[in-house]
């Protein structure tokens, strides 16, 4: 499957799904914890974004993104910059910070596959990947010159920049 066909096909869909290589992969129910991180982490981005007055956007899991021909992520919360999308938009096209939450059974591919599709991506700046169980925060960075850096967080504030947003741990962890 394509990526404009299965974007044609997901929206007549219930739950969420992945297109990757061409195969379409139903999402795991998710846990508590996996959902309220994911929320914490999309209100503290927009407030982030509010706070500064930037022209950027945040959108909760369901949005896609294309990473190639034949696959498409959707991420648990994204970030992107510029001109508002069409009310009907189905992908966003130039994020620049992808939020994965993990859990038991994704972490191995957020770690592996959707880090190496999300930095192809020229318009990705940083990959934050959430573990709430651990309560840590890794934050993958794509400084100017293209090198990629780690950061690994267990307080304080992850800083985003570009665009300029900060994430306080303790908005996603309550420590």
């Amino acid at each position: 499957m394509t990526v404009e066909e299965y974007l044609v096909w997901s929206e007549a869909q219930e739950g969420r799904f992945e297109l990757v290589n061409g195969v379409v992969y139903a999402q795991a129910a998710e846990r508590a914890a996996h959902a309220k991180i994911k929320l914490a982490a999309a209100i503290a981005l927009a407030d982030s974004i509010r706070a500064g007055g930037l022209p950027c956007h945040v959108l909760p899991d369901g949005m896609a993104i294309r990473i190639g021909a034949h696959t498409v992520f959707e991420p648990d919360a994204l970030v992107y910059c510029g001109p508002e999308l069409p009310p009907d938009a189905l992908s966003v096209e130039n994020p620049m910070i992808v939020v994965e939450v993990v859990s038991p059974s994704t972490g191995r591919y957020d770690n592996t596959h959707k880090f190496i599709g999300y930095f192809a991506l020229q318009s990705v700046r940083h990959y934050l990947i959430i573990d709430p169980e651990e309560q840590v925060v890794v934050h993958h960075e794509r400084g100017e010159d293209g090198v990629i850096l780690s950061h690994i967080l267990r307080s304080g504030v992850a800083t985003l920049d570009p665009p300029g947003l900060t994430l306080p741990l303790v908005r996603l962890f309550g420590q």
